[in-house]
């Protein structure tokens, strides 16, 4: 059964795009048939986080709407046959994109597809409701900031209340993944521990992914850091990431917390 997952936040530059791709690829690297869905129209850079810049012929508006069919606009991945990329327009308004559109673009990526990874614009704008409307679970990114709990905080009341499942009543499965964080400085109290976020955001906590150079380099070379070759604690949290959004259990690392905490989240597993 396919699962159609959308990653999103309330503020900008905490890592959705990035995150995106590296769990999309991990994901694919695992023999999931997996297609990562841009939908920050106007502002795309999925493409590039994924290396196929070049290869955009038709984009997720052309599909919505009917002017291209969904073969047309995929985009297969040269490094693995299991991963696609559904492009978003870079010069067309987001107003052009419908609930209708996105609708059917995502009824027929079900049927191609084990994971659909759906890349959502910051804000509560039009882009961002509709590419967590028909979504099945979400990924929630924050970075451990003040600003960026806040508005991940309001990004879960809208899951809460804005897309289908709510209005059928249904549960929406929402995941933290905590990205740039730095245990040092948390040590410090100069950004939010692990333990702060959780208590303001609760919600189960999928991953949490260090500060790193590496997943910076990735990107500005379109390779994501999970198929890169990269050894890296970044690349190995992302790895572990996509692992517990199927339904491992496994620990999450916590360098630089205290055991008695370490304990609360040992084995924690998306739920």
């Amino acid at each position: 059964m396919s699962k159609v997952v959308v990653v999103t936040s309330g503020k900008g530059g905490v890592g959705k795009t990035t995150s995106t791709a590296s769990i999309g690829a991990a994901l694919a690297k695992s023999g999931k048939r997996v297609c990562v869905v841009d939908f920050d129209v106007g502002l795309r850079n999925l493409d590039l986080v994924m290396g196929a810049e070049r290869r955009v012929v038709y984009d997720l508006i052309n599909v919505a709407q009917g002017d291209a069919k969904l073969a047309q606009a995929l985009i297969r991945d040269k490094r693995i046959d299991t991963l696609s990329l559904l492009a978003a327009s870079q010069t067309r308004d987001k107003d052009a994109l419908t609930e209708k559109g996105v609708e059917r673009v995502i009824g027929e990526l079900r049927g191609l597809f084990d994971w659909v990874l759906c890349d959502s614009p910051a804000g509560i704008e039009r882009g961002a409701l509709l590419a967590m409307r028909f979504a099945d679970e979400a990924v929630v990114v924050s970075n451990p900031e003040v600003s960026s709990v806040r508005d991940s905080d309001r990004i879960i009341g809208l899951l809460d209340s804005k897309t289908l499942r709510a209005e059928q009543g249904l549960r929406m499965d929402k995941h933290l993944l905590l990205t740039r964080f730095d245990a040092a400085r948390a040590s410090r109290g100069e950004m939010l521990s692990v333990a702060d976020v959780l208590d303001i955001l609760s919600i189960p906590l999928l991953g949490i992914i260090p500060e790193s150079e590496d997943i910076l380099r990735a990107s500005n070379v379109g390779a994501p850091v999970t198929i890169n070759g990269s050894t890296s604690q970044a690349a190995r949290a992302y790895d572990d990431t996509a692992r517990r959004l199927m339904g491992e259990s496994l620990p999450i690392p916590m360098p630089g917390e205290k055991k008695s905490f370490l304990n609360r989240i040992l084995g924690r597993r998306a739920a």
